[in-house]
């Protein structure tokens, strides 16, 4: 029940947040609850940059060694970057084809950000990702050149020669990130508050409808999250690694399982290294390296997840988001996915990095904030079942996969 205590103190703020904002319509509680909800907003906003500096960077240290910039290494990281934008860009196809925050008023009112229409839009995005004033880019929240910035920083750390001060550095920003980490539990701590405000707020605007766009947001995500796990990945497995996606699924299932309890890839993480090996025999030498790596910087289900709330919060709000916006949504979506811990409800706050980016309200965490558990497990299951993919894809190109006790045929050999 302690493991559980916060979920269920959200799942109660949903409702009586849901229940007040109906009953107490016009009265001095809704004032309170907008004070509450705005007090969580500044938490987020007050983590949000420290948190994307310390966990990118500490995420790029193991990815930016000399051994994993290597042939092995390149081919991993690019597998990864594929599949991560294949499923962002399944997540936004289907909001952009859905809608399922347009038509339905909800009461919220912000101003739309500048967004160019020029035709060298595109061009744009790809200038403002590089900084030119880091300090004044941090100052000013402006997320994606501050995302660059810690890459080059966290890669430029790593190719360091082996020395005390560069451990030493390591150490430092990796206690940061953990700093970080426990602010942030801290932060969250507090969010059955906000989220009593957010709902509180709408529901005294807007009545239960607010409910309906809410529904059609999560079948979204569960729709994204589905076509990505059973038919894109499946897919490369058949095509690319010559296996039987089913088999392989069956292989990965307590894996697969525990990841969907936990709702994270890092307690399940043991687990999945015992199945990829015991049970679909990739080599030891594979697996060690493309697992822990792909529970670092691979998260399709998060960056799924990601984009589709980005969007239909834009929707919610009425803002228009044209190509060059999404596309800043994909590159930030993509880049982040490198600093996401593998903890229960760290997606939430890197997606607040991508509000951030594009110019929308922090305060459109709190319409998605009362359906995140449930698809928090689903997306980390599929961060999981991604990871796996991946690790028998390449073990399979490296020749490091034995036969399978099912009879796939293969002609692998397994290294020791």
């Amino acid at each position: 029940m302690k493991k559980h205590t916060l979920t269920l103190l959200i799942l109660a703020a949903v409702v009586v947040g849901a229940l007040s904002g109906v009953a107490f319509k016009g009265t001095v509680v809704i004032g309170v609850a907008v004070f509450a909800a705005e007090i969580f907003t500044r938490m987020l906003q007050m983590i949000i940059v420290p948190l994307v500096f310390t966990s990118i960077v500490s995420g790029m240290f193991g990815v930016g060694t000399a051994e994993n910039l290597g042939r092995l290494g390149i081919k991993t990281l690019l597998y990864y970057a594929c599949t991560t934008t294949l499923a962002i860009t399944t997540g936004m196809i289907l909001v952009n084809l859905i809608q399922p925050g347009v038509g339905v008023d909800l009461g919220l009112a912000v101003e739309a950000p500048e967004i160019s229409t020029e035709p060298g839009g595109l061009l744009d995005v790809f200038r403002r990702m590089i900084p030119t004033n880091i300090i004044a880019a941090a100052a000013e929240g402006e997320m994606l050149p501050i995302i660059i910035f810690c890459v080059f920083f966290g890669i430029g750390i790593a190719q360091l020669p082996p020395s005390s001060s560069r451990e030493t550095l390591e150490n430092v920003i990796t206690g940061a990130f953990h700093v970080m980490m426990r602010v942030t539990h801290i932060v969250f701590l507090f969010a059955p508050i906000g989220i009593w405000g957010y709902l509180a707020k709408i529901m005294a605007e807007t009545g239960f409808s607010a409910l309906v766009p809410l529904g059609r947001y999560a079948l979204t995500v569960v729709l994204g999250l589905g076509i990505h796990a059973c038919v894109t990945m499946p897919l490369i497995l058949f095509f690319l690694a010559r296996v039987n996606p089913l088999t392989f699924a069956k292989h990965m299932s307590a894996s697969l399982l525990t990841a969907f309890s936990t709702a994270s890839s890092s307690v399940a993480l043991p687990l999945t290294l015992e199945c990829i090996e015991s049970n679909a025999r990739v080599s030891n030498r594979i697996s060690s390296f493309v697992i822990p790596l792909g529970a670092t910087v691979n998260m399709d289900g998060t960056a799924l997840y990601q984009g589709v709330a980005v969007l239909f919060i834009a929707q919610a709000y009425g803002i228009p988001m044209n190509f060059a916006s999404q596309f800043t949504i994909l590159i930030t979506a993509l880049l982040a996915s490198v600093g996401t811990a593998a903890v229960p409800m760290a997606g939430l706050v890197m997606m607040s990095i991508i509000l951030k980016a594009v110019g929308l309200p922090l305060e459109g965490v709190g319409l998605v904030l009362a359906v995140d558990r449930v698809l928090d497990m689903l997306r980390t299951m599929i961060n999981v079942w991604g990871d796996s993919c991946g690790t028998l894809l390449i073990g399979k190109w490296e020749g490091e996969v034995g036969e399978w006790a099912e009879g796939v045929p293969t002609t692998a050999r397994v290294s020791e």
